[in-house]
Order: structure tokens, then C-alpha cells, then sequence
């Protein structure tokens, strides 16, 4: 359930910083058409262009300055969400400064174009005007943005690894309910789902009463600090503690299950209830190997707890894997039978959350769609399209390689900016996106940047939009001017 929980204000995470974000890129897109060129003569707009680099200085600087060297105090909420929200303004502004730096970077690659071949050289004089310059920036905007998911997604799953503790044996199947008056009942549907299989019970205190314990000889302040690593259960539940069928059992021995060999002979019990004088017992105890070397548990049966005049009130129930493993299709069966009465949960280990690769998806899509309306035609492409026919031999080849060349120009330019920007973005959010600011928050832990991938989505996306566009983006209407344009060249040159 808490993997559930997690997931879900992840993805709202997510959500939130998308609809952010929203207004950068349109910002941005708007910055990257005003300053673009109007003509074919004209030059980028350079007030709209320091404009973009004031916005994308200030948003770096911000980014740099939210990222502090030192953890927040325990329960720093405030301070924790002053500086997510300054985070995401500097990111805002970064975003929004980038736009007017690809209409300048359209210009600047189509400046030595005149000296390569006609598709290439018209394509790179197309890509020079402001719907290109709108295509380019949301490619950028959205680029970075899947960066930006990628590294932070990235960072998030290796640090809710280090957080993850799980609930039971790997395997094991853990059944629950909202009160002890249902426990009876929820063991019987168990029972007739899975049956012959052991079934261990554990029990808890009742909320008035409080227990100490004391290992006698042997110094144990984690063990006999507080009732967490108590456990009260039955002999199924001895046996699924420390995965080993020949611990010995009796209902008037303690067991400390630690996960080395500690030398113990006797145990002693205080429990008390409010308004009512202690009682204190002395058990028998021995040691035994846990299963689990992390977890170190005193094991007291429920007898010797009644013994002492407590009432312990039923917990949960535990399949223990070694002895069945229970499948899906058992857990669903048990979920339909329980309804609300009860509520099954199998130790499944750390489960890496993939909310933010939809979104990572979601923005590589946009960028790539962006890309492609560049080869959508215009007046201006028209006549560049006449003057490639009558220079290019009119083949359709010809025509399909200006289309690709334009749409990967596009794609580059969006491409390599937005990887800039993501990259800064990415590498600056992940610390106030990943703090916690609770008590007991695991220490920060070390994540790789997904470099790999990064290299590959900058390499890759101009790739396959100037590949999608070139089998797109002539029309067959196209195709059949160009045949019959070439049919009148072969008839110019008969006649000739």
C-alpha cells in the first residue's frame, strides 16, 4: 500500500511540474518566433535575444543558488518548499530564456549552407523563418523537459531504494484487517483459500498496555529499548522468523533472534496497563539465527504473554514463502473473498516507480511531433520546392531528401539546445525534488546520470524525424508533379 501511496504523489509530482511548465514553453515559443527573422534577408532580433539570455542567466543562477550544501533540519517543511518553488522558477526561467537562442542557432547553421547541394541548401534557407523557429523551440522546450524527468526519475528511484524497508520476507504473504473483532473470520477465508498450509498469527499489545523486557547478562539496548522488536506470535510464526524448521519451540521460552550468535539464558518480562500495578515473569530464553540479518526480533509466545494477564489482540497473518508461495491468482481470490474485511499484501521486494517515464515519453513525443510540422508546406516551400525540381533532375528523391533535411535541421537545433537546458535543469532539481524532510529520512545516496541514454536521445531524434519525414512528408500529389515535371524535361531535351 505504501508503494501505491508513493507512486501516486509521484506521478501528482510529475503532474504539477508539467503544468509549470506549461507556461515556459509557450514563453519560450513565443520569444523564439519574435526574434526570428521575418525574411530571408533579415537578421535575428537582437533585443529578443539578450532578453533570452538575461532569462536563462538569472535561471541558472537561481538553480545554482537553491542547491545548499547541508540537509534541512528534521521537519523543515517550509524551508523544504521555499526552495522546490525557487527550484522550479529558476527552471522556469531557463526554460523560458531558450527560446530566442534557437531561432539564433537556425540562422547560424544556415549560413554555410549555400555552399552544399540544393536540397540541403534550400532546406537550411527554409528553416530559417519563424514557423520553423516555432517548431525548433517547442522541440527544445519539450527536449529538456525529458531530460529534466529522465535524471530526476532517475535519482528519485535510487533514493526510495535506500528508503525501502521492506514488510515481510521476500515471498511472504501478509494479511491484515481494519479491527481485531474481524480477525477470526478473515483467518477462516484464508484458511479454506489455502488449505493445509500453515498459517502464522502474530499479536500485538493492547493500546493500554506497555511492555519492557531486559536479556539478562547481555547487553542488547536495541533489543530492549521498546516494543518494535517484540514479536508475540505462535510456533508457525517462530518458524517463519528464522526460515529454519528445527528452531525448538515452547509456549514458556522466549527466543532471541538476532543475526549473530548471542550467548542467552533468561529473559525478563514487565507488563503493565494503565491504572493497574505491573506484572513481571522471567522466561527461559535461547538464540537463533534470523532470517533476515537486517532484523533483530525477541520472539515472546502468546502464552507467556497471556501468562501475565495481558490480552493481546490478533495483528496479522503470514504464509511463510518457504513453506508456500503464494501466486497472484491466490492473492486475487483472497481479495475478492475479503472485500473490506481485510487486506493482502506479498513482499514483492523495492519496486521501481515508472511515473516519470511517461511523462519523459510524453514530452520526447511532443518534441519529435514539433519537429515534424516543420515539413508542413507553405507558399515559400513551394516555390523552394519549383526551384528544387528544376535544379534537382525533378525526381522525387530529391524532394523527399529537402523535406528530411529540413526536419532534422529543425530537430538538431530543438535537440542540441534542449539537451543544454535539460541537462542544467536535471542535474539542479534533483536535490530539492529528491529532499525529504522527515526524521528519519535515509541519508542521500549517489545515483548515476543517465548519460547513455541522454547521448542517445540527442544523437537519435533528429535521426528519426528527418527518417520519418522523408517517407512522410511528399505528398503523393508531390510525387506526380515531380514524374510529370521530369516528363517535360525528357521532352524539352527530345526537342532540343
Amino acid at each position: 500500500m505504501e508503494q501505491v501511496i508513493l507512486a501516486v504523489l509521484n506521478a501528482a509530482l510529475m503532474v504539477t511540474i508539467l503544468c509549470v511548465a506549461a507556461a515556459p514553453v509557450c514563453g519560450s515559443v513565443a520569444l523564439a518566433v519574435r526574434s526570428a527573422p521575418s525574411s530571408r534577408h533579415a537578421r535575428v532580433s537582437r533585443p529578443h535575444l539578450a532578453w533570452g539570455a538575461v532569462l536563462s542567466t538569472v535561471g541558472i543562477v537561481v538553480l545554482v543558488v537553491t542547491r545548499p550544501t547541508r540537509h534541512y533540519t528534521p521537519y523543515d517543511d517550509g524551508g523544504l518548499a521555499l526552495t522546490v518553488l525557487a527550484a522550479l522558477a529558476g527552471a522556469a526561467l531557463l526554460l523560458l530564456g531558450i527560446g530566442p537562442f534557437v531561432s539564433w542557432l537556425l540562422v547560424l547553421l544556415g549560413r554555410p549552407a549555400v555552399r552544399l547541394t540544393p536540397p540541403i541548401r534550400l532546406a537550411a534557407h527554409g528553416a530559417a523563418g519563424r514557423r520553423a523557429a516555432a517548431a525548433a523551440a517547442t522541440t527544445a522546450s519539450a527536449t529538456a523537459l525529458a531530460l529534466t524527468f529522465m535524471i530526476v526519475g532517475t535519482a528519485q528511484v535510487e533514493q526510495d531504494r535506500a528508503a525501502y524497508r521492506p514488510q515481510a520476507r521476500s515471498g511472504a504473504l501478509v494479511v491484515t484487517w481494519p479491527s481485531p473483532e474481524q480477525a477470526a473470520a478473515v483467518g477462516r477465508v484464508v484458511q479454506q483459500e489455502l488449505p493445509e498450509v500453515p498459517i502464522a498469527q502474530s499479536y500485538r499489545l493492547p493500546n493500554s498496555g506497555f511492555l519492557s523486557l531486559d536479556i539478562v547478562d547481555v547487553d542488547a539496548p536495541d533489543l530492549e529499548s521498546g516494543t518494535s522488536a517484540v514479536v508475540i506470535g505462535d510456533e508457525a510464526l517462530l518458524r517463519y522468523l528464522t526460515a529454519a524448521p528445527s528452531t525448538p519451540y515452547d509456549e514458556d521460552t522466549a527466543v532471541v533472534i538476532t543475526a549473530d550468535d548471542t550467548d542467552v539464558d533468561k529473559v525478563t518480562i514487565d507488563y503493565g496497563d494503565c491504572g493497574a500495578s505491573s506484572t513481571s515473569k522471567i522466561l527461559p530464553a535461547i538464540a537463533a539465527r534470523s532470517a533476515d540479518p537486517q532484523e533483530e526480533k525477541i520472539f515472546i509466545p502468546v502464552r507467556a504473554v497471556r501468562d501475565l494477564g495481558c490480552r493481546p489482540e490478533p495483528e496479522e497473518l503470514v504464509i511463510d514463502p518457504s513453506v508456500h508461495r503464494t501466486t497472484a491468482e491466490e492473492q486475487e481470490r483472497l481479495d475478492r473473498r475479503l472485500g473490506e474485511s481485510g487486506t493482502t499484501y506479498i513482499e514483492r521486494g523495492f519496486q521501481a516507480p515508472g511515473g516519470w517515464k511517461v511523462f519523459a515519453g510524453a514530452a520526447l513525443a511532443l518534441a519529435l511531433g514539433a519537429a515534424l510540422t516543420a515539413t508542413r508546406r507553405t507558399p515559400a516551400d513551394s516555390r523552394s520546392r519549383r526551384v528544387l525540381l528544376r535544379v534537382g533532375g525533378a525526381s522525387t528523391a530529391s524532394l523527399r531528401w529537402f523535406v528530411a533535411c529540413r526536419a532534422g535541421l529543425v530537430a538538431v537545433c530543438g535537440t542540441v539546445v534542449g539537451a543544454a537546458a535539460g541537462c542544467v535543469m536535471g542535474l539542479r532539481l534533483v536535490w530539492p525534488l529528491t529532499e525529504s524532510s522527515e526524521w528519519d529520512a535515509p541519508p542521500r545516496v549517489p545515483f548515476e546520470t543517465p548519460w547513455p541514454a541522454i547521448a542517445v536521445l540527442v544523437a537519435g531524434l533528429p535521426v528519426l524525424t528527418a527518417a520519418i519525414a522523408a517517407v512522410l512528408g511528399v505528398t503523393w500529389r508531390e510525387s506526380r508533379e515531380a514524374a510529370a515535371h521530369h516528363v517535360e524535361l525528357d521532352r524539352s531535351s527530345a526537342a532540343d
